[in-house]
């Protein structure tokens, strides 16, 4: 009995160090990783900026000033310079940040949610209710994530809310197709049949042992596509569809700047470069994540 006794904490101790090694070689891959690790700053540095907006803005993305219409930038008092109707511009861009970053989050983090849901049922029962949940969703495949996205929000009256709703829409195929994959090859393991012997439910092996390993691959997926919903988000609020005058968001002014981009080029090119940093730094953050979770990483 004293050895029985003796091994229960040592077997417990073991496996405890054995994650912890893990996790520690997860966050040194990442470290290691240039790009992501820019990333990761330069998206910290966004969210702190827009998050706190009014104070590093210091006055109101929509008050208009007809006096210091186009002014350049480094004016004193408007170091980004202003638009056509003499708002400050980085008031406007921090402003704006807020609701881009809300869109490109907030529908990704949504689809996710619900594409892992159901791209778990599927992979798991399969037989009908697989082709049912599936077979709707290809209805979604059948037609360009962009232009289904255009065509949900033309439907509708155009917002913040319109573009989330129909951006959460055309991404839950692409989860749940994920989700089903990763599902797939969990499955036949054998821990889930070991887990089934010992008299497991199928909710319970579905929460405790198969989302497990299924949720790295959709977070970082989720990580990468973050980025480019925030240029279609753009995309909708510059076509019109999505956020209205005048708040401003990137989208939007690129947009109202097209039309004075000769006079004022940086009106448009301020906020299309924050569309394209922010977009960029989310993928090569998901990248960097994808390779510190990558168990190949770990042990090379």
């Amino acid at each position: 009995m004293s050895g029985l006794d003796t091994s229960a904490p040592i077997d417990v101790a073991q496996r405890d160090h054995v994650v912890s090694r893990a996790r520690f070689w997860r966050l040194k891959s990442f470290a290691r990783d240039r790009g992501a690790l820019v990333s990761a700053v330069l998206l910290a540095t966004v969210v702190a900026a827009v998050v706190f907006a009014p104070i590093v803005a210091g006055v109101s993305p929509d008050v208009a000033d007809n006096l210091a219409r186009y002014a350049p930038m480094g004016t004193a008092g408007h170091p980004l310079g202003t638009d056509q109707q003499g708002r400050d511009m980085l008031a406007r861009l921090l402003y704006g940040g807020r609701v881009s970053m809300l869109i490109g989050v907030v529908p990704t983090v949504t689809a996710g949610i619900i594409g892992l849901g159901l791209g778990l049922v599927a992979g798991y029962w399969r037989g009908l209710v697989d082709q049912i949940i599936m077979r709707c969703l290809d209805v979604v495949f059948a037609f360009p994530m962009v232009l289904l996205a255009i065509a949900i929000a033309g439907s509708m009256r155009p917002g913040v809310l319109t573009e989330m709703i129909a951006i959460t829409i055309v991404l839950i195929p692409y989860f749940a197709r994920l989700a089903r994959t990763a599902t797939e090859g969990v499955v036949p393991m054998p821990f889930i049949e070991a887990a089934r012997a010992a008299g497991g439910t199928r909710s319970s092996i579905m929460m405790r042992y198969v989302l497990p390993n299924v949720f790295s691959p959709v977070v970082v997926y989720a990580t990468t596509l973050i980025g480019l919903m925030i240029v279609v988000g753009s995309g909708l609020s510059f076509l019109g569809l999505g956020v209205q005058p005048p708040t401003a968001d990137w989208g939007a002014m690129v947009a109202d700047g097209r039309v004075v981009l000769r006079r004022a080029p940086h009106v448009t090119i301020l906020p299309g470069c924050a569309i394209l940093l922010v977009s960029l730094a989310f993928n090569f953050l998901g990248d960097g994540i994808r390779d510190a979770l990558d168990p190949r990483t770990l042990r090379r």
